[in-house]
């Protein structure tokens, strides 16, 4: 998981896992944000909700774990910050950094897609991708597809002023 937000996200996937595989299954939740609010948020969503097995840093996308992550990755969900922006607002600490995309709203976005092919795991490691029209959601399917993953987008949906699509890429 990457930019934690709040951390509902992770507490949604963390109980729809526990429910669908049982107590006694032992997943991993992993998340990241570059702001130490959200981390906090993070942890007092995780705690409120049981998650038993989760990691919180504050860090830049996944930075330090990437050794680590090596070809492990079975889940990965990023709701990267995809508004487009000057450049000039990306990779702050502040609450701009939960929005703020730069250039297209991809700044962050391209940052993290040269690494996924190295994280998820082979053979089935999938990750979902929340982007915008502005993101050029078919651009990112097209670009993962070149480094030999399954990419689609999955679904569509106006939300206000935007226009949300959830990308999935699968390590065939």
């Amino acid at each position: 998981m990457l930019r934690s937000g709040s951390g509902c996200v992770t507490a949604v996937l963390a109980r729809t896992l526990r429910d669908a595989l049982g107590p006694e299954h032992c997943t991993l939740f992993i998340s990241t944000d570059i702001n130490s609010r959200a981390v906090r948020a993070t942890q007092a969503t995780g705690s409120a909700n049981s998650i038993l097995h989760h990691e919180i840093l504050q860090a830049d996308l996944l930075a330090p774990l990437l050794p680590r992550l090596l070809h492990s990755v079975d889940l990965l969900v990023f709701n990267p910050p995809y508004v487009p922006t000057p450049t000039s607002e990306v990779g702050s600490h502040g609450i701009e950094a939960s929005w703020a995309g730069g250039k297209d709203g991809r700044e962050v976005l391209d940052r993290i897609l040269d690494s996924i092919p190295n994280l998820l795991r082979p053979q089935g490691g999938c990750m979902y991708l929340v982007a915008v029209n502005e993101n050029l959601p078919e651009d990112i399917c097209a670009r993962m597809r070149e480094e030999n993953l399954q990419a689609e987008v999955v679904r569509s949906r106006k939300a206000r002023n935007e226009v949300l699509h959830v990308l999935r890429f699968i390590h065939a």
